[in-house]
């Protein structure tokens, strides 16, 4: 009855189908622990973004790893910007995700160590971005400034390559180690992205908080992975019985008619 089971077609058609089972059951875990992973992210940046403020030098210091509890934490400190010593990082992008630069500042603070702010973006100038662009000025004199805690950038983890040979005063990844050699200073690790005082007329341009991402989707895409996994033997279950039914039909219509007796 099931014997055309066993044909070459019918046979690649089963194992297909139990190759897919598995997989499909396996991308649905690989959604769901997705899912787990960016909740358990959004959730950290809230409460880092809710927590009070606190003085940078209470989470970092010279040669410190900032950690993922430690990112996006709001800290303050006091000093004075450093426009001498200024530096841009290289194909940044704003909100419209135009290229240009990232403003790079070291702040000098009270005991003499550096604190890297990343003042925001400016569009580029030219096609070329050879010379050091017209950056604004920040705040002069003893200020007090507060930013988002950042880890140090690295081509692992971000992807960009860290290019040697750049014009003066450009340079790709923001990276406290980097910066304290060139700086021949002490440098707190990580930097931050500033948040006061604001920037006159708004530029540099201010960088966005850090948006949820959207674990709901990673859970949606589980649920349909394993609908999919279920759906596959009832599929080949349904194709099966169309099968049979097709090659019943068509055995009874090749089995001779009974011939009648003319009156």
């Amino acid at each position: 009855m099931y014997r055309f089971l066993l044909s070459r077609q019918w046979v690649i058609l089963t194992l297909v189908a139990v190759l897919l089972i598995p997989t499909m059951i396996r991308l649905g875990f690989w959604q769901m622990h997705r899912y787990e992973e960016r909740t358990a992210r959004n959730d950290l940046v809230a409460r880092a973004l809710d927590a009070a403020p606190v003085p940078a030098e209470s989470l970092t210091a010279p040669g410190k790893k900032i950690t993922t509890r430690e990112r996006y934490r709001t800290v303050t400190a006091q000093g004075h910007f450093d426009t001498e010593r200024e530096v841009v990082v290289r194909r940044r992008t704003d909100s419209d995700d135009n290229i240009g630069y990232h403003v790079l500042t070291p702040f000098v603070l009270n005991d003499g160590r550096i604190l890297l702010v990343n003042r925001g973006w400016i569009p580029a100038d030219g096609p070329s971005q050879t010379t050091f662009p017209e950056v604004p000025a920040p705040p002069g004199g003893e200020i007090t400034v507060t930013g988002r805690l950042m880890p140090d950038e690295t081509t692992e983890a971000s992807g960009i390559k860290d290019l040697e040979g750049l014009p003066d005063r450009q340079i790709m990844l923001i990276n406290s180690a980097q910066q304290a050699e060139r700086l021949k200073a002490p440098v707190l690790g990580g930097y931050i992205v500033l948040m006061e005082p604001e920037p006159k007329n708004g530029t540099p341009e201010r960088i966005g908080r850090p948006g949820n991402e959207d674990a709901a989707l990673n859970y949606a895409y589980a649920i349909q992975w394993w609908l999919f996994a279920a759906a596959v033997p009832v599929g080949w279950w349904f194709l099966v019985r169309r099968e049979k039914r097709d090659r019943e039909t068509a055995e009874d219509a090749a089995e001779p008619q009974p011939e009648h007796a003319a009156v």
